[in-house]
């Protein structure tokens, strides 16, 4: 898409990148045969161009604006979109490559961290040597480019997830497992960047395919959220019953017939993860009892700025002490993690994550970048809300980090 006129997007955490440059040296005279720094690795003349992009600024575009855009792809439009993304996807990847260049405690040592920056630097590599897009034939020819770096990113959140684990549990063998509030800023701007890189070259890319019934790209423009809401009940209760044999009712409340723009993989992204925590709850705390187990109740609200929709149930709660902990990248109830070589494409929804307890944190990340947001709350001895807000107007643009 063409830069839109509003302010571009803060810097993201590059001061954070380089202040951390020499703890990552550090880490790599102790890593015999582990090549941490770039520049160990690429040619110099890569590494500048990298380094030198990651000073730029983000241009952030918002819901609203991929609309408009997107509502009439004609060569012109299509031809400024590929413009844009040339220009403006080096910057995004290079703020990433930045930071995994530069993480806290041996992090970017890591050999699934420093798998996720090397495709990033292949990609940035890619967009740099592509000539100037000038015409339509140029445009085809980075779109099919795009196809490519799309692909090569599927699977960078379980393999990160894979890198933090492990760190994890070496810090938790050694007894120094804490909150790591660094770790968590990173992963938190380093997922929210990439749902918008996908985002941006997911949109580029659905323009060209044959046009869907009320879809601009990635984006319905009659999005009806009870309707996602049930194919996304209807795949947790699927995972439940394969797991457990058994799954709780799920009672929607809502009207089918509201619609309203949005992407809805995001949504049903979303709604799998609440409902999927909500069956789990409540099938755990009613498995031995003579009682029925309770529905969960998923209601859909019409507001005039936001649409919000939450999900209840009877699962006994979450302990007010545990509530911060949902929010991290380092915790986890659910049983041992997923093997990311088994993982066909990450963004299949937070299901392949399920082990690594990232599924709260990301769908959060998912709300919060169209401008929503994602609260819990809980009783202890009784059950949990969740609150999902969806900004209904589209003007909140993308909170690039």
């Amino acid at each position: 898409m063409m830069a839109p006129g509003a302010a571009p997007a803060i810097l993201s955490g590059f001061g954070f990148a380089v202040r951390g440059f020499a703890r990552a040296a550090a880490v790599a005279s102790r890593s015999p045969g582990v090549s941490v720094r770039l520049i160990d690795s690429f040619n110099k003349e890569l590494v500048d161009d990298i380094f030198a992009h990651a000073l730029k600024k983000q241009t952030g575009v918002s819901l609203k604006y991929m609309l408009d855009f997107g509502q009439n792809p004609i060569e012109r439009q299509m031809l400024l979109s590929a413009q844009f993304l040339h220009k403006e996807l080096p910057v995004r990847l290079a703020h990433r490559v930045a930071e995994l260049e530069n993480l806290p405690y041996g992090l970017s040592a890591k050999k699934a961290i420093l798998q996720v920056r090397d495709w990033y630097v292949e990609s940035f590599r890619d967009l740099r040597s592509f000539p100037a897009v000038k015409d339509i034939n140029d445009e085809m020819k980075f779109t099919e480019m795009l196809r490519h770096v799309y692909r090569r990113h599927a699977n960078a959140v379980p393999v990160m997830a894979k890198g933090v684990s492990e760190l994890r549990e070496e810090l938790r063998a050694r007894q120094q497992l804490t909150e790591l509030p660094e770790i968590h800023q990173f992963l938190d701007g380093f997922y929210l960047s990439r749902i918008g890189i996908r985002i941006l070259i997911g949109q580029h890319i659905a323009l060209h395919e044959p046009p869907k019934s009320n879809h601009i790209g990635l984006i319905c423009t009659r999005c009806s959220p009870v309707m996602v809401a049930q194919d996304a009940i209807n795949d947790a209760r699927s995972i439940c019953m394969r797991e457990y044999g058994d799954a709780p009712e799920v009672s929607v409340y809502g009207s089918p017939d509201f619609t309203f723009p949005y992407v809805p993989s995001h949504l049903h992204h979303m709604l799998f993860e609440l409902v999927k925590n909500s069956l789990r709850a409540v099938q755990d705390r009613f498995a031995d009892s003579d009682d029925p187990a309770p529905p969960i109740r998923l209601v859909v609200a019409e507001g005039g700025e936001d649409v919000t929709l939450k999900v209840s149930d009877e699962g006994g709660g979450i302990p007010r002490s545990g509530l911060a902990n949902i929010w991290t990248y380092l915790y986890s109830t659910a049983k041992s993690p997923v093997d990311p070589r088994h993982v066909d494409d990450a963004d299949s929804g937070p299901v392949v994550l399920a082990g690594y307890g990232y599924g709260l944190p990301i769908s959060r990340l998912y709300a919060r970048y169209f401008g929503g947001d994602l609260q819990i709350i809980s009783m202890e001895g009784y059950g949990t809300d969740a609150y999902l807000h969806l900004n209904r107007l589209g003007t909140s643009q993308e909170p690039l980090p």
